[in-house]
């Protein structure tokens, strides 16, 4: 089979040859697909499918004949291969989905997809690095790509099972590592998110894989046989300036509400600030009328919840928010209201997607966080950046920040996680994981409470966190 005119015109010799070799592979009829190839496709799906939305448009780099692609969510599929003897049998398994004969280092299409899939494509490439940045001409500042390619300590196996019958037989293929995959995406302009090995047992085995994969490979990962990576483009700033929503959920916090107001900056190109008063038992409610009154210069809504707790709190502001960027402030004022402009830097340069608070980094006054408190602080954050596959040193930070679209997206989707969170950090955590979103901590000031006493309990939140854990380990990792 010839590529078309346009690839071999430009792309360096030895990578065209490569190209023509494989699409040559890839077009002998007489290729047949191993015995466990569909099963081990089912399973790459599955871990596909916890990242993509049902509603994305999907596009995939060397989708064979779709036996992938056609498990994968979406309402739009479209899919490129150098082998025409495989775009058919595609076009034949997908006949209402896109399919053109070309290779990615050479990628000629006018569209944008919100989710790229390269499914060990970057195994057999003949230019990774050429792939990677031809993918910017059809990706948007939104698009996921999400690639997985094989863990160099299963080769003997894999050998194994090609030569069983298995698995169908490979071209000769790419000396990759994970470290390796980094470099390139960062050389192309990409920024990876997250990563995670998946799959210690890719074959059926009456229901046994499914045990193996789900439980015991997050806790082999080493010897997992994909490792799968998520990357966005590389994070440009803003054009304009954004506007910028601050909720601050209230409960029994009377004593901090002008200070609240007065001490939270004007940011980007307007602040609105959103109380959401929560059943207090002192005069909150009253103060944060009186307060919206007298400060008319400031853009301040007033809000009633009518369910429980702060979670529902920080979901009705943002409910009401109509900034461009939403962030979290306590009433309590230990995160110091003066540090929120480095929240929006971080969001309005593009570094981060979802800006974590960390008081964990700092000196804190004396009577901020006790010991203990501050011991269980830090167990956690090693376990939930196990869990998110991204470093998360802080997780009950009260002050977090995100674009407001991205939450309106993570709020669509929230029902994969369910209503289960009472304080709201762990939904907006879990759904920014979910979503693949760039999460970064950002280091502030931790500082003692002026006014009232603390809403949290150390012993029973400490056991509700306990629980928060397993919820996580359930929905993201051992899945």
């Amino acid at each position: 089979m010839k590529l078309p005119a346009s690839t071999e015109t430009h792309l360096p010799p030895l990578v065209g040859s490569r190209l023509q070799a494989l699409a040559a592979f890839y077009d002998d009829s007489a290729l047949q697909r191993g015995w466990a190839a569909q099963a081990y496709h089912e399973m790459l799906a599955r871990y596909y499918n916890l990242q993509i939305p049902q509603d994305a448009s999907v596009l995939e780099i060397g989708c064979g004949d779709a036996r992938l692609l056609r498990l994968l969510h979406g309402k739009k599929h479209v899919g490129i291969d150098v082998s025409q003897h495989q775009i058919q049998k595609a076009r034949e398994c997908m006949p209402a989905a896109e399919f053109h004969v070309q290779a990615g280092e050479a990628l000629e299409l006018d569209q944008q997809f919100d989710v790229i899939i390269l499914s060990e494509t970057i195994n057999h490439a003949a230019d990774v690095q050429l792939i990677f940045e031809r993918l910017h001409h059809v990706s948007h500042i939104g698009t996921r790509l999400i690639l997985n390619f094989f863990n160099n300590l299963w080769r003997p196996l894999s050998a194994f099972a090609v030569r069983a019958g298995m698995r169908t037989r490979q071209p000769e293929t790419n000396w990759l590592c994970h470290d390796d995959v980094r470099n390139l995406l960062s050389l192309s302009g990409w920024e990876e998110v997250g990563s995670s090995t998946r799959i210690l047992f890719p074959f059926r085995a009456f229901g046994l894989e499914a045990l193996i994969n789900r439980w015991l490979a997050p806790l082999l990962s080493p010897f997992c046989l994909a490792i799968f990576s998520s990357a966005r483009p590389r994070p440009v700033p803003a054009t304009k300036e954004l506007t910028v929503s601050v909720i601050i959920p209230a409960r029994n916090e009377a004593g901090n509400i002008e200070a609240a107001v007065s001490r939270t900056p004007v940011m980007g190109a307007g602040t609105e600030i959103i109380f959401v008063e929560g059943h207090s038992t002192d005069n909150t409610w009253a103060e944060i009328q009186r307060v919206s009154q007298a400060h008319p210069e400031r853009r301040i809504t007033c809000l009633q919840q009518t369910g429980k707790g702060k979670g529902d709190a920080v979901r009705a502001g943002f409910a009401a928010a109509t900034g461009d960027v939403v962030m979290i402030l306590d009433a309590d004022l230990t995160v110091q209201p003066e540090e929120l402009p480095k929240f929006y830097a971080a969001i309005a340069s593009g570094k981060a997607e979802f800006a974590n608070g960390v008081r964990l980094v700092y000196p804190m006054q004396d009577q901020a966080m006790r010991f203990l408190n501050l011991c269980a602080n830090k167990a956690f954050s090693l376990i939930f950046s196990w869990l998110l596959g991204q470093p998360v040193k802080d997780t009950l930070c009260g002050t977090k920040a995100m674009l407001r679209q991205n939450y309106e997206r993570l709020a669509a989707g929230r029902a994969y996680f369910g209503d289960f969170d009472p304080f709201g950090d762990f939904d907006l955590l879990f759904g920014s994981e979910k979503l693949g979103l760039r999460i970064m901590d950002v280091p502030i000031h931790y500082a003692d409470r002026t006014y009232g006493t603390t809403n949290i309990h150390r012993w029973s939140h400490g056991w509700l966190l306990l629980r928060m854990v397993w919820f996580a380990a359930r929905k993201l990792k051992f899945v």
